[in-house]
C-alpha cells in the first residue's frame, strides 16, 4: 500500500463513518478499485484508521462527555453486545471483509430500508408525555446495542444500524445520530484495539519484537490515516446531523441502491472487484 492509497482510504472513512452508508463497505470498495493488496497490514489500516475518525466525536461534542456517570454506563449498556458478537463470530466477519460481492448486496438492502424510514419514524415522535425523546434510558440503550450488532455484516452500516436503532426507541433523529456517535467511540476503539493485539501477536510468533511490529512506513501511514480521518470526519459530522434533521435519509437510502446496483451489474459483467 502506497502513501497515496493511505490517504485516500482515510478520507473515504472519514467522510463516510458517520453517514448511513457503510465506511467499512466504501473502503473495501475503493481497496478493490485501486488495487490495493490484501495484505495483513491492509486489513488493520482499515479498522485502526476509523479510531482517527471517532475521535472527532470527541472534539465536536467535548462538553457532552462532562455528564453524569449515567451517560457512561448507558454507553457501556448499549457497546455490550457488539462485544459478545465480535469476539464470538471474528472469523466470519473477517472472511466477510473481502467480499465486494457482500457489500453490493447490504448496500442495496440498507438503501431500500432507508428510503422507508422517513415515513416509518416521522420526525420528532413524542413520548408518551408528549415530548421528543432526546436521551435513552437503560433498555432503549441495550436495544440500540443490539442493532449496532447488524452492522458486522459489511455494507451495512454501524450508524445507520445504531441511528435506526434509536428511532425504533422514539428517539428523534438528532439525538438517535448523536447517541451513535457516542456509541462509536468504544465500539471502534475497542476493534482497533483488538486488531493491533492480533497483529502483535502474529508478528511476534515470526520472531518479531514491539519494535519491529511495523515498518517505518507503516507507521507514517497509520499517522497519516488517522490524521486525515480525523479532520474530514470533523466536517462530515457537522453536516450530517444538520443534513439528517432537516431531510432525513432518503437521499442516502438513493445513494445505496445506486452504488449497489452498479457494483452488481459490474459483478455480473465478470468486472473483477475482489480483493487482491
Amino acid at each position: 500500500m502506497t502513501y497515496w492509497h493511505a490517504l485516500l482510504l482515510a478520507i473515504v472513512e472519514g467522510i463516510t463513518e458517520f453517514l448511513p452508508v457503510s465506511s467499512t463497505g466504501h473502503m473495501i470498495i475503493a481497496s478493490a478499485l485501486l488495487g490495493i493488496p490484501t495484505t495483513a497490514f491492509t486489513k488493520l489500516y482499515l479498522v485502526v484508521i476509523q479510531f482517527g475518525a471517532i475521535l472527532s466525536v470527541l472534539a465536536v461534542y467535548w462538553k457532552r462527555f462532562f455528564q453524569s456517570v449515567d451517560f457512561y454506563l448507558k454507553l457501556l449498556v448499549a457497546f455490550l453486545p457488539i462485544v459478545v458478537v465480535g469476539l464470538l463470530l471474528k472469523k466470519h466477519i473477517d472472511a466477510l471483509l473481502e467480499s465486494v460481492t457482500t457489500v453490493a448486496v447490504m448496500l442495496l438492502v440498507g438503501g431500500i430500508v432507508l428510503l422507508f424510514i422517513d415515513r416509518w419514524f416521522p420526525q420528532e415522535e413524542p413520548n408518551e408525555g408528549g415530548h421528543p425523546v432526546t436521551t435513552p434510558n437503560w433498555r432503549e440503550a441495550f436495544t440500540i446495542g443490539l442493532f449496532q450488532c447488524i452492522a458486522v455484516v459489511p455494507g451495512v452500516s454501524r450508524s445507520a444500524a445504531t441511528i435506526i436503532g434509536g428511532l425504533t426507541q422514539k428517539l428523534t433523529r438528532r439525538a438517535a445520530a448523536e447517541f451513535a456517535f457516542f456509541l462509536a467511540m468504544p465500539t471502534m476503539a475497542a476493534a482497533a484495539a483488538k486488531d493491533l493485539y492480533d497483529y502483535y501477536k502474529v508478528t511476534k510468533a515470526q520472531g518479531l519484537d514491539l519494535a519491529h511490529t511495523f515498518t517505518a512506513v507503516e507507521v507514517k501511514q497509520l499517522i497519516l490515516g488517522n490524521v486525515v480521518a480525523f479532520v474530514v470526519a470533523l466536517l462530515a459530522i457537522r453536516l450530517f446531523v444538520g443534513f439528517v434533521t432537516k431531510y432525513g435519509f432518503r437521499a442516502f437510502g438513493i445513494y445505496r441502491i445506486i452504488v449497489g446496483g452498479l457494483l452488481l451489474i459490474m459483478l455480473g459483467l465478470g468486472i473483477n472487484l475482489q480483493l487482491v
